[in-house]
């Protein structure tokens, strides 16, 4: 219902207000319920669900916005949102309430070393592929000659490319270590970002690098989301959560500016988002390394012993 495009703006941000409480609670919710040794596939499954609507919903309301109407695309959404109230009522089951730590009890985990480490790793690591992706249809379309007719269906490619990234992390993270295999999700975009930056244009490599790096960018959502949710143990699992959207909103935003000062630069040569994209893809590798190295080392194992008495 906006009549001017500031409207339009507030109505942006009001929207995007329930995002982080969203994917902190839904990571919580899918953690608690999973069976035992399956936490991070069931967390990449809920992930899944936002990359499905990358896959069809974008697609679809980018080709309902210039066939009908983009009043109608948002109304739509509405009317979706509201249904997805009644279902999450209806279907999700009790689930035990954390422990009530306080307001300063829920941030106290920040006054640890992990968790920035952490979220450092994913500002970087967004920042750097959206250097890139917040120029994707313009890359498809004056670097890899595609039509923009086709970038619907090439955004629909990097949405199968993210659920199939977001299902592979979810697995490997419940069999290795949480923060290796966000390093492998974010080494997987740092290649693709190098090779947007090498290789020469053309439709069939860009398309290939448009799934690519839509593995890479989902591949850590799952080990990222848990590792924040196990740095909030004790109170503070729901901030934890929402912080990890934060940072990747945060990086998102810089990302662009990044991509845009290397557009300014290079005279709007597309590539060259690759390489404002390439060292903050590959700063986020050096994070998480250094965290699994140095922090998820720490077990806790002095806490799971038991006393043993011997007559």
């Amino acid at each position: 219902f906006s009549v001017n495009a500031a409207m339009l703006v507030v109505a942006r941000f009001v929207a995007g207000l329930p995002h982080g409480a969203f994917f902190g609670t839904a990571t919580l919710i899918a953690k608690t319920l999973a069976e035992e040794g399956k936490e991070a596939q069931a967390v990449s499954v809920m992930v899944t669900g936002q990359t499905v609507a990358n896959m069809l919903g974008v697609p679809a309301g980018t080709l309902m916005a210039e066939f009908l109407s983009w009043r109608l695309a948002f109304g739509i959404l509405a009317a979706w949102a509201a249904m997805t109230i009644v279902l999450a009522s209806a279907w999700i089951p009790y689930v035990a309430p954390i422990k009530d730590a306080g307001i300063a009890g829920q941030f106290k985990f920040l006054t640890r070393r992990g968790p920035w480490v952490i979220l450092a790793a994913v500002f970087t690591g967004n920042a750097g592929v959206f250097c890139w992706w917040s120029y994707i249809s313009p890359w498809l379309q004056k670097t890899g000659g595609w039509s923009s007719s086709l970038v619907p269906m090439l955004m629909m490619l990097a949405g199968f490319g993210m659920v199939i990234g977001g299902l592979l992390g979810g697995r490997l993270t419940d069999h290795w270590r949480h923060a290796g295999a966000a390093a492998i999700g974010q080494s997987i975009s740092c290649l693709g970002l190098l090779l947007v930056l090498i290789t020469p244009g053309n439709q069939p490599m860009t398309a290939v690098l448009t799934f690519w790096i839509a593995i890479g960018l989902f591949f850590t959502s799952a080990p990222q989301q848990l590792l924040m949710t196990e740095a909030g143990q004790g109170g503070g699992e729901l901030i934890a959560g929402a912080a990890v959207q934060v940072a990747f909103n945060f990086g998102n935003a810089i990302g662009s500016i990044v991509g845009g000062a290397m557009l300014t630069t290079f005279s709007m040569n597309y590539r060259y988002t690759g390489l404002g994209g390439m060292p903050l893809a590959l700063l986020a590798v050096g994070l998480l390394a250094f965290y699994s190295w140095r922090c998820e080392t720490d077990t806790d194992a002095i806490h799971r012993l038991r006393e043993t008495k011997v007559d």
